[in-house]
């Protein structure tokens, strides 16, 4: 008999291909025990239920050529940066013959390791693409039911361009030399703290303009965080104001069109004037992000609060947003200090107590 009671709930078992198979339905009726034997039967028939006919796992690499990069182009179709390189990622990936033939359950911080250290003629930032691809395929494969769980991916040191803040006097050299329209594009990144491909993507929808002011709103990003509206510094809202009435005021349309694919600017069409506007200034080197690090990093010594500056940012999580929270040797002072004042006013109070000898 396939179905029988253990206690108040009905059990069920019957063989499949030479095994024994015996599960709880759970439930306290005999109908339904009995429907679940059979939708269990049909699910295996089907190939349905992996935990007994579990599939082998796929390489490394196939699981980036038929899964991975096509979850991608849909995925990211709308963010085209974010898309090229986890493209650039998984190329670095699947050239690799030995990593890119390790089956995905199997891959562990060792492979990892070992693909960084072969890629040593790249610079860490782009032997660090490599391994944030693995480890958003690797999530990803936990998300299918690919593996029971991730390795844990290390990135490898170096990887600076990006975290460098720069100087008041830096940054104030640096626009100056901008050149059109690559000052509003870079002003912007430096006042409000925008990312890059979030500033190019800009509509004029997107911007309120008034006399005294206005705002900005960031429609879509990275992650559903991204989504924010922010109001203009004076400097963004002159700069606008002159670029709106120089486009003769239209209603619609990109705010900085271009002759990319997309229709508007991005980092292929404004290099070349960042690269000017480096040499101008006499500045040392630095990608155009370390804007948006430098406006963030501010931003966080004067607020205070961290979750002021996530929602500026339009970050999903409060970890990220403290990469930009420097705490410097007299903010820990002031810290302890103000702590120190604090216990030896609640000891004045309560009176300080005395050991008995």
């Amino acid at each position: 008999m396939s179905i029988y009671k253990r206690g108040d709930v009905y059990w069920y078992k019957f063989q499949w291909r030479g095994k024994l198979l015996r599960e709880s339905s759970k439930q306290g009726s005999n109908k339904v025990a009995r429907q679940m034997e059979a939708a269990h039967r049909t699910s295996l028939a089907k190939g349905v239920v992996g935990i007994r006919e579990k599939q082998p796992a796929p390489t490394v690499g196939e699981f980036l050529q038929r899964r991975f990069l096509p979850y991608a182009e849909a995925r990211h179709a709308a963010t085209p940066n974010t898309l090229r390189y986890y493209r650039s990622g998984a190329k670095l990936l699947v050239k690799d013959a030995i990593i890119s033939c390790v089956l995905i359950d199997q891959i562990n911080d060792q492979h990892a390791r070992g693909f960084a250290a072969r890629l040593g003629r790249l610079s860490p930032v782009g032997i660090n693409r490599g391994l944030r691809t693995l480890r958003r395929a690797l999530n990803l494969a936990l998300e299918w039911g690919d593996i029971e769980r991730p390795a844990r991916i290390h990135l490898v040191p170096g990887e600076g361009k990006r975290t460098r803040v720069l100087t008041d006097a830096e940054t104030t050299r640096y626009l100056e030399a901008c050149t059109y329209p690559w000052k509003v594009i870079a002003t912007i990144i430096a006042d409000e703290g925008l990312r890059p491909a979030e500033v190019f993507a800009l509509e004029w929808p997107h911007v309120l303009l008034n006399s005294a002011g206005g705002f900005l709103t960031v429609v879509a990003g990275k992650t559903k965080s991204a989504a924010r509206t922010l109001p203009l510094t004076p400097r963004v809202h002159g700069l606008l104001r002159e670029h709106h009435r120089a486009a003769s005021f239209p209603e619609s349309g990109w705010i900085f069109p271009a002759g990319s694919v997309q229709g508007h600017a991005n980092r292929n069409t404004t290099k070349y004037h960042h690269a000017l506007a480096l040499k101008a200034a006499g500045v040392q080197p630095f990608v155009p992000y370390v804007l948006r690090h430098t406006a963030l990093t501010k931003l966080a010594a004067a607020c205070k609060d961290p979750f002021v500056v996530m929602r500026i940012a339009g970050h999903s999580s409060i970890t990220m947003t403290q990469r930009y929270c420097h705490p410097q040797a007299d903010a820990i002072g002031r810290a302890f200090a103000s702590l120190n004042a604090r216990s030896l006013e609640v000891g004045t109070k309560v009176g300080t107590p005395q050991l008995k000898m």
